[in-house]
């Protein structure tokens, strides 16, 4: 997923359509040429509908789509035919899309899984056709109810992804070498921080012909949670992972103290990111010899650990079996 073709943030100008007005006709025929009312209703507009499609990985597709219009329903007839209601508009979106009103920023829902249909904005209703006003003492009205209006605004589509382990880590932990040599994504890597600028996405082979998604995400540094360096971006698509991997290198002059303030990241964008499952992977192992490990074992925060080399394929097997424990404990 290059950087160009992945987009998680959209803002677009909706409309419904409007409903088609009733009819107010009276009945003729050859022999009848005052007969009673027979205006049938008008059709209702067309809804918007956001549809998640898990064969979507980003909202590029609705980047440069700034408006989208569903069409009004058609006017009632005589014979009490009611119209045609507008043609829904549905708008395909990968699972993890945020719906929020432009205006507020307020989450009006999710699309979580593939094939679920929300309704962004309901088309007007259709009038009412003069049958519906005919009484004992008004016989043949000769009016009937006008279309209601559709519904129209700037709503944002906003992309957090879902994956069951989201990477969490300085720039430069190593997250982008692990997801490479674990899954068949091919992340961007080098030497240099922010080298990930957009997620990445790849689906871990497992025992048993099993699979889990990991996450590969922008690395944090402090001040992430106010919106420095990648910053919000990045901690957005964190929300929706069921576990964190936190990576931390081995060369790290105080790992406790890089976990803290990952931690305290996380804890200032969203509370509620620390009730999820936590382990940790030191990185780049293949540096220690076994007393240097002895020693950075003793700096460890108390949560389930391993020691892992992507490059050296060290400990790989080992960190696979303990997120898929934690994953199903």
């Amino acid at each position: 997923m290059s950087g160009s073709s992945f987009v998680d943030y959209v803002k677009i100008f909706f409309r419904s359509g409007k409903g088609g007005a009733g009819s107010p006709h009276l009945h003729r025929e050859k022999f009848i040429d005052k007969g009673g009312p027979d205006g049938g209703d008008g059709g209702r507009g067309g809804h918007i509908i956001l549809k998640g499609n898990a064969q979507l990985w980003t909202l590029l597709h609705l980047k440069y789509r700034k408006h989208i219009f569903a069409t009004s329903g058609m006017a009632g007839a005589g014979w009490e035919k009611t119209g045609a209601n507008g043609k829904d508009i549905y708008v395909d979106v990968p699972l993890g899309t945020v719906a929020k009103d432009g205006e507020t920023e307020e989450v009006l829902f999710e699309i979580t899984e593939d094939g679920q249909e929300k309704i962004l904005l309901q088309g007007g209703r259709g009038g009412q056709g003069n049958v519906h006003f005919k009484s004992a003492t008004h016989q043949t009205p000769r009016y009937a109810q006008p279309g209601e209006d559709g519904k129209e605004g700037w709503y944002i589509l906003e992309l957090k992804v879902l994956a069951d382990v989201g990477l969490v880590g300085f720039p430069n932990a190593g997250k982008s070498t692990l997801l490479s040599v674990v899954s068949a994504a091919k992340p961007k890597i080098a030497d240099y921080p922010f080298t990930t600028l957009v997620p990445n996405l790849g689906i871990v082979e497992y025992r048993d012909m099993q699979s889990f998604v990991m996450a590969d995400i922008p690395g944090i540094i402090e001040g992430a949670s106010e919106g420095k360096g990648l910053g919000l971006r990045f901690l957005r698509h964190i929300e929706r992972n069921s576990m964190l991997l936190f990576m931390i290198p081995a060369d790290s002059k105080h790992i406790h103290n890089e976990y803290k303030t990952l931690l305290s990241e996380l804890e200032k964008y969203n509370p509620e990111l620390l009730d999820k499952k936590r382990i940790l992977a030191i990185t780049k192992s293949d540096l220690l010899d076994k007393e240097l490990t002895k020693e950075v074992k003793q700096d460890l925060p108390e949560i389930p650990c391993v020691f892992i080399s992507s490059v050296a394929q060290n400990g790989i097997k080992e960190l696979k079996d303990l997120i898929w424990k934690e994953l199903h404990s």
